[in-house]
């Protein structure tokens, strides 16, 4: 089945037409991505060229997407919006409220009935709004969506950060928050800053242990976790169009890790031929004829630094195996060096749990690599000594490895099959510890490993590898375990070695399914009823935030100063806090109860400066609206990083938080504090951080003439009766600048229709 393959080929037949438009603008060969955001601008070219990382630019996207946790508040801001349909093609994918416990058939039954309300809103409005829903246990959202709805070329938004994988089948795909979803959907225009264009050239090919996963833990340790913060990375060159297009996507999507807007790579080949494989000949005929739109001019290619505002090169011929890890994404190491780096920094050498699937990493290549491996382990008398588990990225995926016999052999060895959803890797695990606290190892295949991320444990070390990797460690149960180069003790005594992995890109026999899981929405909506009950705990109808009051903000107080990484784990934890995403009062419990505040050393810790006292942070700001008192956040560096929730931004929001004043934003969080109303400041200077004390009552002046590029005043009133200012920045425009005024976009967009 082909999706929207009228709307593809009204995309497809206006392409090239505007990249020529947008050529002659420009006077100058043209990136992938400049065609494709030229080529989906909201209105006609403009007169004078976009700057990068200035400018900000309305796009028309083609598609929305939404998984199951941030489904539920874009969709409770869509039905405020007052708009009977969407407007653009929209799907739902129900792939984080599954958790991992003993099996995908019992922990898919136990999902069902426990989310059941959730589940069966999500279902109801989507089949009132004329969105695509895809049922729990169809599979995970992102490799949903690049086995039927990415196609090269295309402009998606998607309310999940890892959105970014559509850029393996040559789509810029970003992910947003859910007020950006609605105002999508909803027909408006989509804002978002031009962006920087980072390049990555890669020559060579893979082999041997090496695969596309160690690609991008390469990158990511070049770029660190906010080197592509306002930038697309775009991949190109011999070793790139070698890659398969899973693979691709594998890159793209832990391209979220180094705070890109999205990922890409051109049109070739190997996309073609998985388009036709996941039943979309149609599509691949389409993009082969007009091929040239669908990747950069060949100047570009021949001459990377007069285009992209960075390049890097990476030589695939000689990229070894990496392990990143622990506690970031971004601490890489080679595999040669990894062992020595366990031993020097005390982390745990054995290794508890190897995890393999998730978004990232769970296409038919991937899974036939690892199985290529566990095969050899039962061949040569080895059992997994590490738990094991594989969670396939979809219904398509493990209907067709299971046909092929893939799931077999890792039962053979002693792994665990999980349901076609996130998981461990989102935190939705209850894993089998006798300490939850223990300082253990762990290693996966996922895209993250923020402390905590997936088990709750602060000590929990958890690395990050390719299927291959994990599964060979899995097999030793030992981190210092290199398979390149060491043998293992079998059962009856032999020392044997593992040979490198081997895999087919796509199966032989073609993918299969029964039931894919895909529920088409309703032709008229127009009498689907949605109920929410207003006694429920897990969903609740929204209410319009109040608009600014048309002052400067004084009185406020400090709720906390946080130390170091704070990411959207840390401000609106996950996990058990899931249930909570379609009710804004219950989910507020959880605000920045995982940030670490500066004068105390301790997280979820702050002081009430109404009576001295420390509470929670949910408490203390709880007392402070009861009081009808603002309040301020104060944060370090890339605050927000991490997923797109936009919760992290709402419950601020809800609970009277009026700033979030930091030395610099992640991409997707300061845009969803804009999106609810809130102010996003930075320092001007960042030693000025220095100077906020846990007492201070604090103003914020320059409000009444809020402008584009004019700076903002802080005024700190120290306990002691002192007093001092200092300048902060912001990144507002005009329309920006009306959402802080009305209290939120969604109260322009609901005037606008008069909602």
């Amino acid at each position: 089945m082909v999706f929207d393959l009228d709307m593809i080929k009204t995309v497809y037949a206006t392409i090239p037409a505007k990249i020529e438009n947008a050529r002659k603008l420009l006077n100058r060969p043209m990136t992938l991505t400049e065609k494709i955001l030229y080529s989906h601008l909201s209105g006609a070219i403009p007169g004078t060229s976009f700057e990068r990382g200035k400018s900000y630019v309305d796009f028309n996207p083609d598609r929305v997407a939404m998984q199951d946790a941030t489904a539920q508040m874009a969709l409770l801001q869509f039905m405020q919006a007052g708009r009977p349909k969407v407007a653009v093609p929209s799907t739902v994918h129900c792939d984080h409220l599954i958790q991992a416990e003993t099996g995908a058939t019992a922990d898919l039954a136990k999902a069902l009935d426990k989310n059941k309300e959730v589940f069966d809103f999500l279902s109801s409005v989507s089949n009132k709004y004329g969105i695509g829903f895809w049922k729990p246990g169809a599979g995970i959202i992102h490799q949903v969506i690049l086995e039927n709805y990415a196609f090269p070329g295309g402009l998606m938004i998607g309310t999940d950060s890892h959105t970014v994988n559509a850029g393996g089948l040559g789509m810029v795909a970003i992910g947003v928050g859910g007020a950006d979803a609605c105002d999508v959907m909803a027909g408006l225009v989509w804002e978002l800053k031009f962006p920087r264009v980072i390049g990555v050239k890669l020559t060579g090919k893979l082999s041997g242990w090496t695969s596309a996963k160690d690609i991008i833990l390469k990158v990511a340790g070049i770029l660190t976790v906010k080197g592509g913060t306002d930038a697309i990375v775009e991949y190109f060159g011999e070793g790139a169009d070698s890659l398969s297009c899973t693979g691709k996507g594998t890159i793209c999507n832990m391209g979220a890790e180094i705070g890109a807007t999205t990922s890409i790579f051109g049109y070739d080949d190997k996309m073609g031929e998985y388009l036709r494989g996941t039943s979309r000949a149609a599509v691949a005929d389409l993009a082969d004829g007009i091929r040239s739109s669908l990747r950069a001019d060949d100047d570009v290619y021949a001459n990377p630094s007069k285009y992209f505002d960075q390049v890097v090169e990476i030589n695939l011929d000689e990229l070894e195996p990496h392990i990143n890890g622990p506690f970031t994404p971004d601490l890489a190491w080679p595999l040669s060096k990894f062992a020595a780096a366990v031993k020097e920094n005390g982390w745990p050498a054995q290794l508890e749990v190897g995890l393999i699937g998730s978004c990232t990493n769970s296409s038919y290549e991937d899974i036939s690599r690892a199985a290529s491996l566990a095969k050899q382990a039962v061949d040569k008398g080895l059992k997994a000594k590490s738990e094991y588990t594989i969670t396939p990225g979809s219904e398509l995926v493990r209907y067709t490895v299971e046909r092929d016999g893939f799931l077999k052999i890792f039962e053979d060895m002693g792994g665990m099959v999980l349901a076609n959803a996130c998981g461990p890797c989102i935190g939705q695990w209850a894993r089998h510890t006798s300490d939850p606290t223990r300082k253990n190892s762990i290693i996966t295949s996922f895209n993250r490993n923020f402390a905590k991320r997936n088990d709750g444990n602060p000590n929990t070390h958890a690395f990050v590898a390719s299927p291959e990797i994990v599964t060979a460690l899995a097999i030793a149960g030992d981190l210092t375990f290199n398979p390149i180069t060491d043998s293992l003790t079998n059962a009856k005594g032999e020392k044997v070695k593992l040979d490198e992995p081997s895999g087919l890109e796509m199966p032989p026999k073609g993918f299969a399914v029964e039931d894919a899981g895909y529920q088409a929405p309703a032709v008229d909506g127009s009498n689907v009823t949605i109920a929410v009950s207003p006694t429920s705990d897990r969903l609740q109808l929204l209410d319009p935030f109040a608009a600014w009051e048309g002052i400067d903000l004084k009185g406020l107080r400090l709720l906390i100063k946080v130390k170091g990484k704070c990411t959207t784990d840390h401000i609106s934890m996950a996990g058990p806090w899931l249930k909570y995403r379609g009710h804004l009062d219950n989910i507020s419990n959880n605000m920045l109860i995982g940030a670490l505040n500066i004068f105390n050393e301790k997280t979820d810790s702050v002081k009430n400066q109404l009576d001295g006292t420390y509470n929670t942070v949910p408490a203390v700001q709880r007392a402070y609206k009861a009081s009808h008192i603002g309040t301020i956040v104060v944060g370090d560096e890339n605050y927000g990083e991490g997923s797109s929730r936009e919760h992290a931004a709402m419950e601020p929001r809800f609970l009277g938080v009026r700033a979030i004043l930091v030395k610099s934003f992640a991409r997707i969080h300061e845009t969803n504090l804009k999106k609810q109303g809130m102010l996003a400041l930075t320092f001007t200077n960042k030693e000025d951080y220095n100077k906020i004390q846990e007492d201070d009552t604090l103003e914020i002046l320059g409000l009444t003439t809020f402008s584009p590029g004019v700076q903002l005043t802080i005024a700190l009133n120290h306990s002691d009766g002192s007093r001092e200012e200092f300048k902060v920045n912001h990144t507002y425009n005009e329309n920006q600048i009306e959402w802080f005024k009305a209290g939120g976009a969604l109260n322009i967009i609901r005037s606008q229709v008069g909602a």
